[in-house]
This record gives C-alpha cells, sequence and structure tokens, in this order.
C-alpha cells in the first residue's frame, strides 16, 4: 500500500492575518490612509482652477509625465490608479465582511429585535454606499467623459466647468463630498486606534486632527462647484 507523502498545506501569514478580525481591521486602516492621502493631493489639485484654465490643464497635463522619461506617458497616472483601486475594493471587502461578522456574531435575541446601531456606525455604512457609487459617477464623468456631454478630451478644466454648470451634478457633488466629511471624521478616529496611535493622553489631538481635516476637505472639495454655479469660475 502506497503512503501518501503529501504534508497538509499551511495557511499563509497574510491569510492568517486576512481572516482575524484584527487584520481586517488593520487592512481597512492602512488602506483608509492611503485614500487620505490621495483626497489631500486631489484636492490640492482641484483647488488650481482658481488660478485659471491654463494652470489648471497645466496641472493636468503634468500628472500625465510625471517621471518621464524614466517612466513612460500616463504611466505613474496608471499605476497611481491601480494603487487607489486596491485600496477602495480592500477597504470595502474589509468593511464588509466585518459587517458580517459583527451581525454573526450578535446574540440570537437580537433575531427579533434589531438592535439600535450607533450614529458613527450608520455614517460609516451610508456614507461609504454613497461615496462608492459617487465614484462610479465622477469616473464616468470626468474621466471616461461618457456622461458629460459637452465634455472634450484633453480639455480639463473646460470639462469641469461642462459638468459643474449641471445643477444637479453639483448638488450630488456637495452630498457626497458632506458624506466623505463624515466618513473621514469617524474613519480617521477608527484607524488612529487600530494602528495603536490612539491614547489617553493623545485622543483629544486626534479627534481635533479628524474635525479638522474633515473640514478642510469638505470645504476644499465643495468650494469647486460652488465657484462654478455662482460664476466666480467660468
Amino acid at each position: 500500500m502506497a503512503l501518501d507523502t503529501r504534508t497538509e498545506r499551511r495557511p499563509s501569514f497574510a491569510g492568517l492575518l486576512w481572516r482575524s478580525t484584527v487584520g481586517k481591521k488593520t487592512a481597512m486602516a492602512v488602506s483608509g490612509v492611503v485614500m487620505l492621502l490621495y483626497l489631500v493631493a486631489h484636492m490640492l489639485g482641484n483647488l488650481k482652477i482658481f488660478f485659471g484654465s491654463d494652470e489648471f490643464n497645466g496641472y493636468a497635463h503634468w500628472l500625465r509625465t510625471v517621471g518621464e522619461p524614466f517612466l513612460h506617458h500616463e504611466w505613474f497616472l496608471w499605476i497611481a490608479r491601480v494603487v487607489l483601486l486596491a485600496a477602495v475594493v480592500t477597504h470595502g471587502v474589509a468593511a464588509f465582511q466585518l459587517s458580517r461578522r459583527d451581525i454573526r456574531a450578535r446574540p440570537s435575541t437580537y433575531v427579533h429585535k434589531k438592535p439600535r446601531q450607533s450614529y458613527a456606525t450608520r455614517t460609516m455604512r451610508w456614507g461609504g454606499v454613497i461615496l462608492a457609487l459617487f465614484i462610479v459617477w465622477h469616473i464616468l464623468d470626468l474621466t471616461t467623459l461618457t456622461v458629460n456631454p459637452r465634455a472634450e478630451a484633453g480639455h480639463p478644466y473646460q470639462n469641469l466647468i461642462a459638468s459643474f454648470d449641471r445643477w444637479p451634478v453639483t448638488t450630488l457633488y456637495i452630498v457626497a463630498m458632506l458624506a466623505l466629511g463624515l466618513h473621514v471624521r469617524h474613519g480617521f478616529w477608527s484607524a488612529a486606534q487600530t494602528l495603536g496611535v490612539g491614547s489617553a493622553a493623545r485622543d483629544r489631538v486626534l479627534k481635533t486632527v479628524a474635525n479638522l481635516l474633515a473640514l478642510v476637505l469638505t470645504a476644499g472639495f465643495v468650494a469647486v462647484p460652488v465657484a462654478v454655479v455662482t460664476g466666480a469660475v467660468s
């Protein structure tokens, strides 16, 4: 009789970490930091619209030439997109799985009586859904130009004006940015606790930083569509 020489395959450390609650929370925190850094850079880039079309279009062109000649045209932009997409997917999957795990862990008495969720939990969950839907629209509107009938390839300043000249789009954008502000406020605090940055001595500072980040990002992003609809930028 032949002996079975096969050995049981052990799960990798990364696999074990991902399956754990701590691992998923850490993945959410790290991916959240990546997205936060992108948001700060994106907001600063958007604000260049206040310096005129040449400045804004020049910035958009620069993004496509970063790293040349070492990197080919638009390579940096695509690398950034891939990293950002990985962060968004990781964040969303981890959040969904943690939510399902939390539901399964509730006592059976909750089957017929729905427990009250905290304000932060509801904000993070529904804010995440709103932002996910908005990201899809935003890409179709200003990246692929699919849903922007007045857009012209190679004219980012004019395309932004054309987009925010439509009040439904401006309204959608402002609502999404308000959701983003709340998401950043609660997310920054949660990430700090998960990554071990928080402490009794630093909690007040962290809360202040979270509030300031949320306020600055929301105001910075909302300033652009408001400037367009009021005629300050045209």
